[in-house]
């Protein structure tokens, strides 16, 4: 079975730019977040019923290779896949594609370490972990 993959569609903001008039490099950070939240949600896990359970999931590592700029008022699309859940690691991919064009702007990945309310590594219940591996 595939893995999940989610798509959220953003529109970039004047304030979102630099002075050079394309995206400000830490905002394709930002938009993994609304991608992340976004696949939760689309497999039956929105983060909101993760962290009420205690079940948090920490970023560990971001990785980011910018391609192509994106600009004021492009409409861009963040496709996000989960790539591997193992234990308490989770590492989700992320493709940020201009939406006229197709044209690939930013890949990147994020590492998550799941822990609980007092900080301590945990696995992800076993239920949970097969939503995010597609079974």
């Amino acid at each position: 079975m595939p893995a999940p993959t989610a798509e959220a569609r953003i529109r970039v903001r004047y304030a979102e730019t630099d002075q050079m008039g394309v995206v400000y490099h830490a905002n394709y950070v930002v938009w993994f977040e609304v991608g992340r939240v976004e696949l939760l949600r689309s497999i039956g896990l929105p983060y909101k019923q993760l962290e009420e359970e205690g079940i948090l999931i920490a970023v560990a590592e971001v990785t980011a290779r910018y391609k192509r700029p994106a600009r004021y008022d492009d409409e861009i699309a963040v496709r996000t896949t989960v790539k591997q859940v193992r234990g308490s690691i989770i590492r989700i991919g992320y493709q940020v594609v201009r939406v006229g064009d197709e044209e690939l702007l930013c890949e990147g990945e994020t590492v998550h370490v799941v822990i609980d309310r007092e900080f301590r590594r945990a696995n992800l219940p076993d239920a949970y972990a097969a939503r995010m591996a597609g079974e």
